[in-house]
């Protein structure tokens, strides 16, 4: 097991290797939602490139050192449709972004009772882990593994929605997966894109409990359609629904 989880800490295996053969909360949304992209390796978007610079410029700055951006407004441009073609990408921050992005992570940083919530000693940054849950092996990978909880960073459009826009991107489950996995209780540290305002987010039980029916539900979607005991096909399932 000390293997795997060695291995786990390199994206590469996480996101494309043996990290594979584990469920995890980002398959949530493709069991409950389009099971034809159960396991499909997803195109970068923007929120993606975003996302992972935020993290990577607060856990892991010597990763945000190599990250790359056009100086263009749009993606639309002849300039950044060149800058694709002569690197060999396939998507790339806009300056804008970039910069945004900066502001963001340096803002986190300014505020001393974030700071040291992040940067305490003892804590551990991006850990992976794997175990069981509900009878199946699922991975996770934790931002921040502190001696009593976890922590995860996000970022949000509108802090005071967050609240609820938490269930609609499924930190509920995520919750629910991550204390199965280590033992400890998840809290969000959350900031707004637009105000930089910051928010603590502590999960309530309703919320854990959300999440472990999510988790039940998809468990029992994957045993249907994907398991090596699958009674279905994926190419047969049809929604049924009241209007």
């Amino acid at each position: 097991m000390k293997n795997i989880i060695d291995k786990l800490r390199d994206d590469e295996e996480y996101y494309r290797g043996v990290g594979k053969n584990y469920l995890s909360n980002s398959d949530i949304s493709s069991l409950l939602g389009n099971k034809n992209m159960f396991k499909k390796d997803k195109e970068d978007n923007k929120n993606f490139l975003v996302g992972r610079f935020f993290h990577q410029l607060l856990l892991e700055p010597e990763k945000a050192n190599d990250i790359t951006f056009v100086d263009c407004k749009s993606r639309n441009t002849k300039m950044y449709k060149e800058f694709l073609i002569d690197n060999e990408l396939d998507m790339v921050m806009l300056k804008d972004e970039y910069d945004n992005t900066m502001n963001l992570a340096s803002h986190m940083k300014k505020n001393i009772n974030i700071f040291n919530e992040i940067y305490a000693d003892g804590n551990q940054f991006e850990v992976p882990m794997v175990a069981e849950v509900n009878g199946h092996m699922w991975k996770g990978k934790a931002d921040i593994v502190t001696n009593t909880k976890l922590i995860d960073l996000k970022t949000t459009s509108n802090i005071r929605d967050f609240r609820w826009s938490a269930k609609k991107y499924n930190y509920d489950s995520q919750c629910y997966i991550y204390q199965e996995l280590f033992g400890k209780p998840l809290e969000f540290i959350v900031i707004d894109k637009t105000t930089m305002e910051m928010g603590v987010f502590e999960p309530s039980s309703d919320f854990l409990l959300s999440g472990e029916r999510k988790v039940d539900d998809a468990i029992d979607v994957y045993n249907r359609f994907f398991s090596e005991d699958a009674t279905e096909s994926v190419d047969d399932f049809i929604m049924y629904d009241i209007l």
